[in-house]
């Protein structure tokens, strides 16, 4: 049977919720706020996709402009935003301290885990990737909606610091001493391609992880058990210390909920391959995996 929670193995918030869970939140009034972030890099400006149809009641998030701060310097390409610009965006979202919240988009939740992130580093308590995101939701035969959604403007604020975050010179170290996952996909790993950074390949001693692959066929996450034996074979142990990458700290995020739906801890280190190979004076290691 499917885990219809996925909670981490210390009893902590649940980080999924089931697309028939959240219809019986709404349908019975529950206070819950809808976040919908739709972007990719094909597509990176999902608002007339949400605005064709979105879970009713959900608020369009614009990854670009309020999950990360285009201003900072040599920090990747899509650095975290700075705590008063995220707590402008909770706000124009409506959210309140206390609210559950739950985040989805039309990618098998590869963008919306970077607000699910976000908003877990910010301090918030209760936020859950819809699970099979927004084609769960269709498939489980709700109904969408169309236009804009407009919330009351929320009152809450951003105290960043409850997730672990890891910076360029720190990642070599959890590479060495633990298992350092890079999420992209196995080709740009490898090195074979890269089509947006400077160099191609990965951090020496990463290991190949593509977050694509903590989904099953219909994009719902893997089971808790599934996701341990995959990190497993990858030689995460309890107790090592444990972070994740990807192209620019976006499917990162990702795979830190995957790890955490297994009950494994893991930092994120946002800067991702983007900052990293954009430093002439780090390593870049190509072919296959490295260790």
């Amino acid at each position: 049977m499917r885990d219809p929670v996925a909670v981490a193995e210390d009893g902590g918030m649940p980080i999924l919720i089931q697309p028939d869970d959240l219809a019986a939140r709404i349908a019975a009034g529950e206070r819950t706020v809808v976040l919908d972030v739709r972007w990719s890099l094909a597509a990176p400006d999902g608002t007339e996709a949400y605005r064709a149809g979105h879970v009713p009641g959900a608020v369009y998030v614009d990854l670009d402009r309020e999950l990360a701060d285009h201003d900072a310097v040599g920090e990747g390409r899509h650095p975290l935003p700075a705590e008063a610009d995220f707590t402008a965006a909770m706000r124009r979202w409506g959210l309140r301290d206390g609210d559950t919240v739950v985040v989805m988009d039309d990618l098998g939740n590869q963008s919306a885990a970077r607000a699910w992130w976000l908003l877990r580093h910010a301090g918030f308590g209760d936020v859950r990737l819809l699970d099979g995101a927004l084609a769960g939701w269709r498939t489980a035969g709700h109904a969408l909606e169309t236009g804009d959604v407009v919330p009351e403007r929320g009152d809450t604020t951003a105290r960043f610091g409850a997730m672990p975050v890891i910076g360029i010179d720190e990642v070599a170290e959890v590479a060495g001493r633990g298992v350092l996952i890079d999420a992209r996909a196995a080709e740009r790993y490898r090195g074979e391609i890269e089509p947006i950074d400077p160099r191609a390949g990965h951090i020496p001693r990463a290991m190949s992880a593509p977050s694509g692959d903590d989904l099953d066929a219909a994009g719902r996450f893997r089971s808790p058990e599934a996701l341990r034996e995959r990190f497993a074979a990858l030689g995460v142990q309890v107790g090592d210390p444990v972070a994740a990458y990807c192209g620019s700290g976006v499917t990162a995020a990702h795979a830190v909920a995957s790890l955490a739906i297994a009950g494994i801890d893991a930092a994120l280190y946002p800067g991702s391959w983007s900052q990293w190979s954009n430093d002439p004076s780090r390593p870049a290691a190509t072919g296959p995996d490295s260790r």
